[in-house]
């Protein structure tokens, strides 16, 4: 049965089917996913972030590392049991983990009723209807190397925030990372094309745009045979009612004069790099195939901080690979002692099925946990000692939401999902809009603050 839009009717009347959508991993996989629910509602499907009663869910995977493989694995079997329990109906897995693993992941689980791999997105209506139609297990994998789909989204984050990817893919080969296989090549987006999204968003009230790729730092050079990300940036600038533009994933080696420039010159741009460095030793960075040396890491970062004041960094680092010693492991600790990065994730090494560090000698899991638990305590402290030097500021919060007696939301200093909330006590603060906030304390490692005009 099918409805008037030629969407499959519900198992629940003569309604459009009801398709739950879970969306796991980075942003710019919720990227892909806001795309195919505007694809599923353009088809007439009835789409929320609901699952009990669904028709069918549709969940998008991460497959970059064990622990987000896991976690869509273990995602996949509640949703079989919900299924088996008649509160759910089919299940289409999306994204890396089949890409990665396709007919295993199949042939392994068989509480998949449908898959669509991380280049075949745009298709996922083809796919749903094939699934509600009773077909055996569809599964379309397209070319993980074609151009970025430039399909329209449902922004899910917020009425005045949101992602802009501006690049889908990979070159940079790392020795440990599984992603290029997975996504493919690095294909930037036109820049006409990331402009007239950009205005759109912003036209629909978006306040906050936070430019993503796995390196927007390569922006532009596969199309323009240049890097282009400085003058992106400075065309996004231009946009009128666009407050800010955060920028996350720079590559270290590609970071020029030029984009340091339009970083600090132009006030729209936020002063919070994402900028992942993974170690610091050479011999490390060369096991990781990375790119530059620690040397050249530490003079980035000089450089940015004379350059852009009141910077606040963020990185990523891996502790344990094979080969790391306790010299290269205390040259790490003894660098981000100094450095005094303000937010790091750190993880504990493990090898990935087809990466370069998979062939590597056989990592000593207790030690790489150990060291990463060293590291992130060390982190802790630093952003304690931040936190505490905020303490008596001003600073412009964009309010996000309301929890009983208190406001809570983002400065610069505060990337959604990753960076926590500053904690706002007062009256006459508006939700999705920015407050100035004077910066009164510390709670559970959270700022706490009222408006400017109350307290000063």
């Amino acid at each position: 049965m099918t409805n008037k839009t030629g969407a499959k009717a519900s198992k629940h009347g003569n309604k459009p089917a009801r398709i739950g959508i879970i969306s796991l991993g980075c942003a710019k996989n919720l990227v892909n996913t806001e795309q195919m629910m505007y694809l599923l509602k353009e088809a007439g499907f009835d789409v929320s972030g609901e699952t009990e009663g669904a028709d069918a869910v549709i969940v998008n995977t991460c497959g970059f590392i064990e622990s987000a493989e896991m976690e869509a694995i273990e995602t996949i079997l509640d949703l079989g049991q919900a299924k088996n329990e008649g509160s759910i109906g089919k299940i289409i897995v999306a994204g890396c983990l089949p890409e990665r693993y396709k007919g295993e992941l199949l042939r392994e689980m068989p509480e998949i009723d449908g898959a669509v791999g991380a280049g075949s997105f745009d298709s996922i209506v083809s796919v749903l209807e094939s699934v509600l139609q009773g077909d055996v297990t569809p599964a379309l994998f397209g070319d993980i190397n074609a151009p970025v789909s430039e399909t329209d989204r449902i922004i899910t984050t917020s009425p005045v925030w949101a992602y802009l990817k501006v690049a889908e893919g990979c070159d940079n080969l790392c020795a440990y990372c599984v992603i290029p296989a997975i996504r493919g090549k690095y294909r930037s987006r036109p820049a006409g094309k990331v402009l007239e999204e950009a205005q759109k968003l912003v036209n629909k009230g978006t306040r906050e745009l936070i430019v993503v790729a796995q390196d927007v730092t390569r922006y532009g050079l596969d199309l323009y045979g240049k890097r282009s990300l400085a003058d992106l940036l400075r065309r996004l600038c231009r946009i009128e009612h666009l407050k800010w533009i955060r920028l996350h994933y720079l590559y270290p080696d590609e970071i020029d004069e030029e984009l340091i420039d339009v970083i600090a010159e132009n006030d729209k741009i936020l002063k919070y790099l994402d900028i992942p460095i993974q170690h610091i030793n050479d011999g490390i960075l060369q096991k990781m195939n990375r790119r530059g040396t620690g040397g050249e890491i530490r003079a980035l970062l000089k450089r940015l901080r004379e350059r852009i004041p009141g910077l606040v960094l963020r990185t990523s680092i891996i502790a344990g690979l094979p080969g790391e010693g306790d010299g290269e492991f205390n040259e790490l600790c003894d660098f981000l002692a100094e450095a005094k990065i303000e937010r790091a994730g750190v993880f504990a090494y493990s090898p990935e099925e087809g990466t370069a560090a998979a062939l590597m000698d056989m990592p000593d899991n207790e030690t790489a946990e150990r060291r990463a638990e060293i590291i992130g305590d060390m982190q802790s402290r630093v952003i304690d000692r931040f936190n505490e030097s905020r303490v008596g500021s001003v600073t412009t919060v964009l309010i996000e939401g309301r929890d009983k007696d208190r406001y809570f939301g983002r400065s610069f200093a505060e990337s959604p999902d990753v960076d926590g909330y500053i904690n706002v006590y007062g009256n006459g603060i508006v939700v999705n809009s920015f407050t100035d906030v004077y910066i009164t304390g510390i709670e559970d490692g959270e700022l706490l603050g009222e408006p400017f005009e109350a307290g000063i």
